[in-house]
């Protein structure tokens, strides 16, 4: 549970924004975009890609893939899955982290999901109803935008990776803000009821949030529309499973200028992890914020570029 209890406190420590010293918040978010959206367009024009891939029948359900540059029969596939606060951003805008991945053999698949605001028209007793009814495997009818929705969906995405590309040497997932706490459901996955396993090798989960009750009381779920239920059933904190195999290994990334709050989630999820028998590293980013913790994966010679290459064989 969270130790800040004001309302204005708490919108304070979950609004990235206020907390970076290199731009202000007005225009922080802007440029978040642009560098992204830049980035993305430069990925696609340099690499081999396969865009706009279905792997469900969602407006949303699409997935870019960028290939590595020397072909091969078989690769590593790096999942990468945006954030936004499951609210804007997209898959389009995701690709700007390929350039030193596919250098170096390595395929990168940016996922595509339905954010809200869409999901304000399903009423959180009809999802839970509806969750209730039908198993997650299969198709149902759940307002897009919906948070159950959003971890339905990237787990749909994992499963049809798993399928399409059998002779991949591994998946390994990086998430960023959102899309790290998406990673994270992901890793607490029964994967019996998709009728395919996943080779999920390791996750980098950037500057996320595991456990949703805080932004319960925040601006965040304005569009989020969550119950107390479904941040329940949606907080990876909730549901850390037992390690099943030591030979995925996560890490768990903040920035120096993130806010107290989600470095305290980072530091209680990654020992969540660690007791239940995971492989784990925590890894405090100085000198960068919420936004260019993630941009700079971009660059050949960030931290956090090398982190993943190490993770990620290339053989």
């Amino acid at each position: 549970r969270s130790p800040v209890s004001s309302p204005q406190a708490l919108e304070d420590q979950y609004s990235p924004s206020r907390w970076s010293p290199r731009l202000d918040r007005d225009t922080i978010i802007d440029a978040h975009f642009a560098v992204t959206a830049a980035g993305t367009e430069r990925a696609r024009a340099s690499a081999h890609t396969l865009l706009h891939v279905p792997y469900g029948d969602g407006d949303g359900e699409k997935l870019d893939i960028y290939f590595p540059t020397d072909p091969s029969d078989t690769f590593p596939v790096l999942v990468y899955i945006h954030g936004g606060y499951w609210q804007c951003l997209s898959k389009d805008d995701s690709g700007f982290a390929a350039p030193p991945l596919v250098s170096q053999g390595v395929a990168v698949v940016a996922v595509g999901y339905d954010t809200a605001p869409k999901g304000k028209c399903c009423s959180a007793e009809a999802a839970a109803a509806c969750v209730a009814q039908h198993p997650p495997a299969l198709p149902f009818v759940l307002c897009s935008g919906h948070m159950d929705a959003m971890v339905l969906q990237v787990r749909r995405s994992l499963a049809f990776l798993a399928e399409r590309y059998p002779r991949s040497r591994g998946i390994y997932l990086c998430g960023h803000s959102a899309g790290a706490h998406l990673a994270a459901m992901v890793l607490s996955t029964d994967w019996t009821e998709f009728q395919v396993v996943p080779d999920i090798k390791g996750a980098v989960l950037v500057s996320g949030i595991y456990d949703l009750e805080p932004i319960l009381h925040t601006y965040v779920n304005d569009a989020l529309n969550m119950s107390w239920e479904v941040a329940q059933r949606n907080s990876p904190m909730r549901h850390v499973t037992p390690a099943v195999s030591a030979a995925c290994e996560v890490l768990v990334a903040v920035a120096q200028h993130d806010s107290p709050e989600f470095h305290r989630q980072s530091q209680e999820y990654s020992q969540a992890l660690r007791a239940a028998g995971w492989s784990v590293s925590l890894l405090d980013l100085a000198g960068v914020d919420h936004f260019d913790v993630i941009e700079k994966l971009s660059e050949d010679s960030y931290v956090l570029t090398q982190v993943g290459r190490r993770a990620v064989p290339r053989q």
